[in-house]
């Protein structure tokens, strides 16, 4: 698992949001760590993005990931989770994504972060997903390991982990 914050998290101590070289470093790493996966013999990886499906520039990059990927004949596959506003705000204040993502400590600078991206930002695709494979999962109700397993069945994905 590699969500968007362990790139973010390891540049913070060095580089501010608002500096250019935090969006640069961000980027090499997210597309470093793509590369060694898609090299490696490892089964695969998941990535996380926050997508404004809004901004042009967020399929871009993503295409420019799956290209990566796909350079060494990776698979990809991609899952749209949606959760409802209310969930969002309360699984981010919860102890183990505090824990996770330091920057989100600050729980009302993230709270007010979240609330302007949500009224600035096309946070859904809203049926019109721009690539394929694709599942949408409203995981507003489900737990990270039941969400999880509905994925792999989707995608006919191997478990690699025991279940608990």
């Amino acid at each position: 698992m590699f969500h968007n914050h362990l790139s973010i998290e390891a540049v913070l101590p060095v580089f501010g949001y608002d500096e250019p070289a935090f969006e640069r470093l961000v980027t090499m790493l997210r597309q470093g760590v793509i590369s060694e996966v898609a090299k490696s013999e490892l089964p695969g990886v998941i990535f996380t993005f926050v997508w404004s499906f809004s901004h042009p520039e967020d399929l871009a990059y993503v295409e420019a990931l799956r290209d990566i990927f796909e350079s060494e004949n990776g698979r990809v596959v991609y899952v749209e989770l949606w959760a409802d506003l209310e969930t969002r705000l309360e699984r981010n204040e919860s102890p183990s994504r505090l824990e996770a993502k330091s920057s989100k400590r600050d729980v009302d600078a993230s709270r007010a972060h979240m609330l302007e991206a949500e009224d600035q930002w096309k946070l859904s695709s809203e049926g019109n997903f721009p690539l394929s494979p694709h599942l949408l999962l409203d995981n507003s109700s489900l737990s990270a390991a039941d969400a999880a397993e509905i994925i792999a069945d989707h995608f006919g994905l191997k478990q690699l982990a025991p279940d608990p």
